[in-house]
């Protein structure tokens, strides 16, 4: 097998600045930067959203029922779809 072909694995910091949040994750990204966390210094990367900021995962995103939006659709063009078929 070939030798350093392969990224550095290592425990990173990331840091969503919208929710203030750090998480401590296996990644091979590269950075520069470094943070003390818990009394040791590792990488260091900054989000602006995660999980934990993303509303979808917050459950503060909007959902729209499609069957909700053909329905209504059908309601007020159902008509001239009938008036085709004859």
């Amino acid at each position: 097998m070939k030798t350093n072909i392969h990224p550095q694995y290592r425990t990173v910091v990331f840091h969503d600045t919208s929710a203030n949040e750090y998480f401590k994750v296996g990644s091979t990204i590269k950075t520069d930067r470094e943070i003390e966390l818990e009394g040791e210094t590792y990488p260091y990367v900054t989000l602006e959203v995660s999980a934990k900021s993303h509303p979808f995962y917050t459950g503060k995103q909007k959902s729209f029922s499609s069957e909700g939006s053909a329905a209504k659709f059908r309601q007020r063009f159902g008509r001239f779809l009938d008036v085709r078929g004859q």
